[in-house]
């Protein structure tokens, strides 16, 4: 039957082509959105102390002229994403002030993501995603690894912009998780002796633990093109060494935001160094405290917003990394194959959760 003579078809492929299209092209939001960081829009706002005039936030950016009437665009597209509200009603002008979303994308902000978003829309990391298709018709271990002929954590080694992009990015989510988690999974801390952060970058999370417990020996352990010359604290020392070949011993091993980066094998080895590490506390209570999302497609207290971004973290795994967001399932095989007994998790990280492995 053709679709003139049925008119439910036609408004159903009218709205498949809808939702077609805006999937298609869901990359224009995100390529606003770096434009409007990049232009300093959401601090000019903030700066104005007040919802701001489109004249006023025209006049404080460093476009040309001609380019002046392309402003309005960019924002109404920004409103609709909810980076920004708009206020048609004051001196009759369109007015916009922020939101908690664009508040996170402040430069001066101690909890920005600013470094987070430049990196992942950076062509060093989108330009893989255009072969995810042809990856998946060959060997290589990668799409990111097609591109660039090397491994997404060699060439952060060999290419110091990426390098700086990625470490920079990791400071910043850092700051921001850090802040949460002392306060609302401070127990987790409590009466540790010591501590290890694998893979802590430049110590930022180990350091809000530091400061939150002065009694406790904090250490990050991360490889030397990425802790060479910087300096720890009365109760933070920096080690060179590599988690697949020994982590010094402690009381606790923190893993933040490390397996989701390997595959199962890898993580299981990395775990594995973990419960050598942590032995020798097993007398008080050693354990090993993951912080990493667990993949909730079933978990009807996860909104689909939430969802979604695990299933969005997923893929960039897949692309970037030999690794991927587990399931509750997926995680217990790995702590048993590493000799684990028992782990309890705390969904109280947002779309992460805070995992704590015992002997």
């Amino acid at each position: 039957m053709g679709l003139a003579a049925n008119s439910s078809s036609a408004r159903d492929l009218l709205q498949a082509q809808v939702h077609v299209w805006n999937h298609m092209l869901k990359f224009i939001n995100s390529m606003a959105l770096k434009c409007a960081v990049q232009l300093g829009i959401p601090d000019i706002i903030y700066n104005h102390g007040q919802p701001m005039p489109l004249s006023n936030l025209i006049s404080r950016l460093d476009v040309h002229p001609s380019k002046a009437r392309f402003i309005y665009r960019l924002m109404r597209i920004l409103v609709q994403c909810g980076f920004f509200v708009k206020d048609d009603n004051i001196h009759q002008e369109v007015v916009y002030s922020l939101t908690p979303s664009s508040e996170l994308l402040l430069n001066d902000s101690p909890l920005t993501t600013t470094p987070f978003l430049l990196l992942q829309l950076d062509p060093m990391l989108t330009n893989p995603w255009h072969l995810l298709g042809p990856w998946l018709c060959n060997h290589k271990s990668t799409p990111f690894e097609m591109t660039y002929d090397m491994s997404f954590f060699d060439l952060g080694a060999h290419e110091p912009r990426f390098g700086n992009m990625f470490d920079e990015a990791m400071v910043a989510d850092s700051q921001l998780i850090s802040s949460v988690m002392i306060k609302k999974c401070r127990g987790v801390f409590e009466g540790l002796s010591s501590i290890v952060d694998v893979g802590g970058g430049r110590g930022t999370m180990t350091f809000a633990i530091a400061n939150a417990f002065p009694q406790m020996k904090c250490t990050v352990l991360d490889l030397s093109h990425v802790i060479d010359n910087l300096k720890g604290t009365n109760n933070l020392d920096f080690v060179v060494g590599d988690m697949f070949e020994k982590i010094p011993p402690a009381n606790a091993i923190l893993l933040k935001w490390i397996l989701h980066d390997w595959s199962d094998e890898e993580s299981v080895k990395i775990l594995r160094r973990c419960r050598e590490a942590i032995s020798i506390s097993k007398s008080e209570g050693g354990k090993v405290i993951i912080l990493d999302m667990v993949v909730s497609v079933d978990n009807m207290k996860m909104s689909n917003t939430s969802t979604e971004t695990q299933l969005l973290w997923d893929m960039l795994m897949m692309v970037n990394l030999t690794g991927k967001e587990r399931t509750e399932n997926e995680w217990e095989k790995l702590f048993l194959a590493a000799g684990f007994s028992y782990y309890k998790i705390s969904h109280s990280l947002g779309v992460r959760s805070l995992i704590e492995v015992y002997l």
